[in-house]
């Protein structure tokens, strides 16, 4: 079965987090696992993130560091994610030579024209529902993932407040991967075991 889900990390990392990441990793439903850490210092990153790709490297989950090729590279992470305030594809690609790199385009075409000249290894779009995680992000419009498969062949990852609910409706346009968290990490009535097994195809 391939794998579909695009797992970000929690916004901050508890002791628990590691063994219950082993766990969800050994379902194999997925594929990259982002480490997004907005308000932790550039040593505590490299500290986790050396950690975590002891445990994706033993699941052959693809790592990926969020916002900066410099810590990718010094984690030794299998790639970077760049949102629109980040570095641009082109100086992520001088460091990290031929690693992943994703960038966001949220729901705008021009940044998605933009980014494929750039050729990114994948292009995330959203919001596209109410997420935690970003409860303010701009909604984008389910029929964009359609027009940027019509324009690319580079995959695409949707992303924002996807849960068991409504992640087969992105799918059925088209995305290849499905970015959760949330649901995941912070699901009020679910483990994080029990929530990622409600999620096949």
């Amino acid at each position: 079965m391939k794998r579909y889900i695009y797992l970000l990390s929690p916004n901050k990392i508890e002791n628990s987090f590691y063994s219950n990441l082993e766990k969800v990793l050994s379902k194999k439903k997925i594929e990259y696992f982002q480490l997004r850490l907005k308000n932790t210092s550039k040593n505590q990153i490299v500290k986790i993130g050396k950690k975590i790709k002891k445990i994706t490297n033993k699941y052959n989950v693809k790592l990926i560091i969020n916002d900066s090729p410099e810590l990718a590279k010094k984690i030794g992470a299998d790639g970077c994610h760049l949102g629109q305030l980040d570095p641009s594809i082109k100086h992520a690609k001088k460091i990290l030579k031929k690693k992943i790199i994703g960038v966001t385009c949220h729901g705008s075409l021009k940044l998605v024209d933009k980014a494929i000249k750039a050729k990114p290894d994948y292009i995330a779009v959203g919001s596209f529902f109410s997420s935690r995680l970003k409860p303010n992000a701009k909604k984008a419009k389910i029929k964009i993932i359609k027009q940027i498969k019509n324009k690319t062949k580079i995959p695409v990852v949707a992303i924002g407040g996807i849960n068991r609910k409504n992640y087969k409706k992105v799918m059925s346009q088209g995305a290849n991967f499905i970015a959760i968290s949330s649901y995941i990490w912070n699901n009020p009535v679910l483990k994080p075991i029990n929530a990622i097994k409600k999620f096949y195809k």
